[in-house]
This record gives C-alpha cells, sequence and structure tokens, in this order.
C-alpha cells in the first residue's frame, strides 16, 4: 500500500477546484498537487513550508464548501490508491488507500460477502474522509469497523498508525475533524469485517424487508436497498440530476435531551420524530425540523437551493455562488435556532472563507 520510492511534485497554478467538488462550487487554488504515496505526501508538505505557504487536504471533494475566491495556498488531493484483505483472527482485514472512491470499497466488500459497510453504500467522496466525518447511515458508521488508520502527522513530520481508541469518534465527528483539524493527513484506513448477517436495524431499511427473516437477508439485498433509498432522497451522484448536485446532508441530526425533544413536541403541535439512544438522549431528523421552519423541497434563494427530494440537502441549482449556499444555510440554521432552540451543525467543510461572519455563525454550537 504505502510505496517508498522518492517523490517528484510538480504544483500547478491555478488550478480550478469547483470541478473537483461534488456541490460545483468555489474558486481556484493558487498552488494545487495529487499526492500518490506517502512520500508525495511529506514532500507536499515540505513544499508548503519552504514556500510559507498553507496547506489544504482534500479527496474526493465530496463534503466540501470552498470560498469563491478559493483558496490562498497548496490544496493537495491524497490520490493514494490500493487494498489489501487478510484474515486476522475472526475477522477479515480490508485495508484501503485514502485516494480509494468510498463506494467501490463497500461494493468490494459486499461481494466479497464482508458485512459491516453494507448501509453505507452510496455514499460520494473517498475511502480518506470516512474517518473525518465518522461517516454513517442507516444504523452503521465507520467507527463500528475501523482498526487503524495510517495518517502524516504534520506536526511531528512522520508517519504513524493509529488505533481506533485513539481517533476520537464521536457521532459524525472525530480528532481530525475538531481537536486536530489540520495536524493529520490520512493515508490508508484498515476496516475490521466479519461474515455475519447485515445490518437492517434502521426502520427505512428494515421496511424493505418487512416479513423476512434478517438471516434470509443478503449483503447484496441491502446494498441495493440502500442505494435505492438514497437515489429516492438524491443522495447518489448523477450528472443528469442536479438534486444531487450538492454535499449531501449539509446538517447533522442534532442530539438532545429527552426533554428538549418533548418541548419540540409541544411547540410543534404534532409527534416530532426522534430515535431514543442509549445515553438518554434523542436523536432528531434535521429534515424534519427544517421543513417546519418554514423551508420547503425544492424552495431557492438565487441559483442555491434546496433539493426537490431532501430538504437536508442544499444544491447548487446551476451556476450557484459559495455565497450563496452559505447564506441560504446560515438562513435555514438561523430560522431553526428561532423557531425550535435547536442549533444545526454543519457537515462540510468551509475552505477559504477566512473570518466570513455567516461561517463562523455556521459553526457556532448555539442558535
Amino acid at each position: 500500500m504505502v510505496r517508498s520510492v522518492e517523490p517528484s511534485i510538480r504544483p500547478q497554478p491555478g488550478v480550478p477546484l469547483s470541478p473537483l467538488t461534488t456541490l460545483g462550487i468555489g474558486g481556484p487554488a493558487r498552488w494545487f498537487v495529487r499526492a500518490t504515496t506517502v512520500d508525495e505526501v511529506a514532500a507536499a508538505w515540505r513544499w508548503t513550508r519552504e514556500q510559507g505557504l498553507p496547506l489544504f487536504v482534500m479527496g474526493g471533494g465530496s463534503n466540501l464548501v470552498i470560498a469563491d475566491g478559493g483558496f490562498d495556498g497548496l490544496v493537495m488531493q491524497v490520490a493514494i490508491r490500493g487494498t489489501v484483505v487478510a484474515p486476522r483472527g475472526a475477522e477479515t482485514m480490508l485495508r484501503a488507500g485514502a485516494g480509494e472512491t468510498w463506494d467501490d470499497v463497500v461494493a468490494d466488500a459486499v461481494s466479497r460477502g464482508l458485512a459491516g459497510l453494507e448501509c453505507l453504500s452510496g455514499i460520494p467522496g473517498c475511502v480518506g474522509g470516512t474517518p473525518v466525518q465518522n461517516v454513517g447511515a442507516y444504523g452503521q458508521e465507520v467507527a463500528d469497523t475501523i482498526r487503524e488508520v495510517t495518517v502524516f502527522d504534520l506536526g511531528a513530520a512522520c508517519v504513524t498508525t493509529m488505533p481506533a481508541s485513539a481517533c476520537g469518534f464521536a457521532y459524525r465527528t472525530s480528532r481530525f475533524k475538531h481537536d486536530d483539524a489540520g495536524r493529520f493527513v490520512i493515508c490508508d484506513v484498515t476496516f475490521a469485517l466479519g461474515s455475519g448477517p447485515p445490518g437492517i436495524s434502521y426502520p427505512d431499511l428494515a421496511g424493505c424487508f418487512q416479513g423476512r427473516r434478517r438471516d434470509s437477508v443478503t449483503l447484496a439485498e441491502v446494498r441495493q436497498a440502500v442505494l435505492a433509498i438514497r437515489r429516492r432522497k438524491g443522495m447518489v451522484i448523477d450528472a443528469a440530476d442536479p438534486d444531487t448536485r450538492s454535499v449531501g446532508s449539509f446538517f447533522v441530526n442534532p442530539v438532545v435531551a429527552a426533554g428538549v425533544h418533548a418541548r419540540l413536541v409541544a411547540a410543534s403541535g404534532e409527534a416530532a420524530p426522534g430515535f431514543p439512544l442509549p445515553d438518554g438522549q434523542v436523536k432528531i431528523p434535521a429534515a424534519w425540523l427544517i421543513e417546519r421552519a418554514g423551508f420547503a423541497r425544492g424552495a431557492r434563494r438565487g441559483r442555491a437551493g434546496l433539493s426537490s427530494k431532501h430538504p437536508l440537502a442544499i444544491v447548487n441549482g446551476g451556476g450557484a455562488s459559495a455565497r450563496e449556499v452559505v447564506d441560504l444555510a446560515a438562513e435555514i440554521k438561523r430560522q431553526v435556532a428561532d423557531r425550535f432552540g435547536v442549533a444545526l451543525r454543519p457537515e462540510p467543510v468551509f475552505v477559504g472563507f477566512g473570518g466570513d461572519p455567516a461561517v463562523a455563525y455556521l459553526q457556532k454550537d448555539i442558535g
């Protein structure tokens, strides 16, 4: 996986970034390089030190909002490829380079009869981004199966392997996203998978197999069901469907105390959906809050708007600017906070915005 070769990087000036993202917006990188080995990752970091420039690391571009002015530094796209599958005791380890397309890795695991990733089918982006976000859907998250992550530590200028216990995984986050944002470049990820039954605990997914014994449902059937659900919501990238020109879910489903959930029921005058968690808290669908705060599916603000299929996706309706997307997101957060007293937290990473007040507001933990 990690090739030890003498790297030769040639940063390119003025490379447009919008075509490299699923949202399709944002200005250029002052400098851009694609790193295909760990040595090239290290060389790119050294180059930024020599030039006195900031470094931004990207993968598949699926969870980024890039400013209209672009990024005034070096953007390094991590494109380390390769997968290795090997048994380890009762489990099977699947090690994948950070630049591997995530859904290809899921499809490969399913084809081998390996359970643990099937509910994460159809999520765009690359393997390297999955630990950062602790990507999850339909009752699974990567923290359930990640055993270790190989990283280049920019602070110590060395390659190290981190066990899952050191990654600080929590709901839709990790130490890579918050406490140590910008410190580590993820180079590969190892997942521990098994031969057990597929995960079909999530209500939307379980409904697809109503009346069937769980042990009769195959991994391939679960994968296809997840893909079908995601397509209906516009969450599978399709060049012919403008509703998929997004970062996917723009906001994280908020987790609140049971008392807050009860207050939402009273405030809305209807049963507010909620999923009880083991710690006594309740996860609320952000989409439900957004719609009841006055944002209908398909609503538009200039060239940005909400998907006609799912209110949780902010879409580029064609030629949208980063300014339009960010301002719409801030408006949504503000109205949900005013209506329900709940602060929505954005999922994507914001690049090149500096001290932009709308972005600062989106990243605040309060409404």
